[in-house]
């Protein structure tokens, strides 16, 4: 069992949004791909609250937006991951970049089926 596990109740929940900020900081920091998203959110989700669509609408156009910064999460710890182990070029770590990114391009297509869907 990790060493990492073993606080409880308030202090582990104070040490879990700690490390949360620490990821979201490293990704902000450390890619480029998820400052864009940052960015996408920044203008898409404020822009959802003056269109004329009801709230069902407007919490999908929002939620669509926050699933691919998940997604974006994900693929930059999956990435981190492979490259610790190791470096060297090998089709299984090929393999899971590339699917990390098939799981973020599909993310982005469906911002844009959905707020396609929704304002059309």
């Amino acid at each position: 069992m990790s060493p990492f596990k073993g606080q409880t109740g308030l202090k582990r929940i104070l040490n879990a949004s700690g490390y949360s900020l620490d990821g979201l900081r490293a990704a902000f920091v450390g890619e480029a791909a998820f400052r864009q998203l940052v960015l996408l959110n920044v203008v898409l989700i404020p822009l959802s609250f003056f269109l004329n669509v009801s709230r069902v609408e407007q919490a999908l156009l929002i939620a669509v937006c926050l699933l691919a910064l998940i997604v974006e999460l994900l693929n930059s710890a999956v990435e981190a991951a492979i490259d610790r182990i190791s470096l060297e070029l090998h089709p299984l770590s090929k393999n899971a970049k590339d699917m990390g990114s098939a799981a973020q391009f599909v993310a982005l297509t469906m911002i844009a089926l959905v707020w396609g869907v929704v304002l059309l």
